[in-house]
């Protein structure tokens, strides 16, 4: 079987890669029945020499190859009639700006795996750039407070090479009696959590958080059932919150009470309450400043968030009171960092984790014949058709949602 890394084409340009020349290397080495070709790029991460280095053919013409893999969504005109793809398609959420790629997909006669749809039987995502959108939003979110307050002045993460780095440039800084909220139990809170501790800041108890007043910086980490609460009072457990989020009511202003930067990492599924609404931001006891909403829901369960911002231009102001967007240093605003693709600002640190996990969890599906079903539960187009996984697009396709 013949595999290909694709250049990156959409605008503006992502650096990241499925494979780092080294992963790509023990995928060859793991698999050597494999043939590998990398298709030639001047905006990768890694140069076209380091895969060079290392004895794969570097190519402007991939089409000997069966399996592509690429990171952002492909331009209908590159794709290739009558291959495998892997990408993030943003399409399965019927998202319209991707409804003609999906089509066009089908047209082709293209097999498409999206990297959001490789799961395990329970519906656990396998691979994702998670960690790396919260270790950059956390860091984004500091970045945020120096630039408002003018007591630092953090660089941009995209000009640091790595993780370490951004750690490096954290622990120089000094953010004092300052109260964090983080919320999620995923890959993105953990990732944000690893900043906060790397930074050294103490991890309290809820109640402590709630009612004790401290004399230097905390944080406190809240899963789904710290900041949510049944109705008719009852205390069950995490699945029956997802499994019945209308029986649940927001008790997030206990903690926005008190919060100064509250870090948005949870993932937030329809029906669930949201965490504070507009009105809840326009209460006197409402304290949060500064939001690094890295789950990034638009208009939803956040409601300083009003749009996605951009890593060039990354944070703008909410004035509650208004519920408009304003400068955000105007001395009324919630500051607001929501870059929606927080893993492109450390493309190398994303790119050699993201391999990782590909290596480990789809590529020996491809020669054991999948046998745990990761390649068959992915695929969402066969044949010209939506796999039956998948069928729930159909209107989406047919342009009737």
């Amino acid at each position: 079987m013949k595999f290909a890394i694709i250049k990156e084409l959409k605008n503006p340009p992502d650096r990241r890669v499925v494979f780092s020349p080294g992963k790509l290397k023990e995928f060859q080495d793991q698999f050597p029945s494999s043939e590998i070709k990398v298709e030639k790029s001047n905006i990768r991460i890694f140069a076209d020499e380091k895969y060079k280095e290392l004895g794969f053919e570097v190519s402007e013409d991939i089409s000997d190859c069966e399996v592509l893999f690429g990171v952002k969504e492909v331009p209908i005109g590159a794709l290739i009639p009558n291959k495998k793809y892997f990408f993030f398609s943003h399409t399965i959420k019927k998202q319209p700006y991707n409804r003609e790629l999906l089509k066009a997909i089908l047209e082709k006669n293209i097999e498409l795996f999206d990297h959001e749809t490789i799961i395990k039987e329970n519906g656990a995502r396998l691979i994702g750039f998670g960690r790396y959108a919260g270790i950059v939003g956390a860091y984004n979110g500091f970045r945020a407070i120096g630039i408002t307050k003018e007591t630092f002045n953090l660089p941009k993460a995209e000009t640091l090479e790595n993780q370490l780095e951004l750690i490096s440039e954290l622990k120089k800084i000094n953010v004092s009696n300052t109260k964090i909220l983080l919320t999620g139990s995923g890959k993105v809170a953990y990732g944000a959590k690893e900043m906060l501790d790397a930074m050294k800041i103490k991890k309290v108890s809820v109640n402590d958080y709630i009612t004790k007043t401290l004399s230097e910086s905390v944080y406190c980490f809240l899963d789904v059932l710290d900041y949510n609460k049944r109705k008719d009072g009852k205390v069950i457990d995490n699945y029956d919150f997802y499994n019945n989020p209308e029986e649940y009511e927001s008790d997030f202003m206990r903690f926005a009470n008190v919060t100064d930067f509250f870090i948005a990492g949870h993932f937030y599924g329809n029906g669930a309450p949201y965490l504070f609404t507009r009105e809840d931001a326009k209460s006197e006891d409402f304290n949060i400043k500064y939001v690094a909403d890295i789950s990034c829901d638009v208009d939803g369960p956040v409601a300083s968030t009003l749009r996605a911002s951009t890593i060039a231009n990354p944070f703008y102001g909410y004035n509650p009171q208004t519920e408009a967007e304003v400068d955000f240093k105007d001395k009324n605003a919630i500051v607001v960092m929501a870059v929606d693709n927080l893993p492109c600002e450390l493309p190398q640190d994303a790119s050699e984790g993201f391999g990782e996990m590909f290596l480990e969890n789809v590529i020996p599906a491809f020669f054991n014949n999948d046998k745990y079903g990761v390649l068959e539960r992915a695929k969402m187009t066969e044949n010209g058709k939506l796999t039956a996984r998948f069928s729930y697009l159909q209107d989406y396709v047919d342009g009737k949602e």
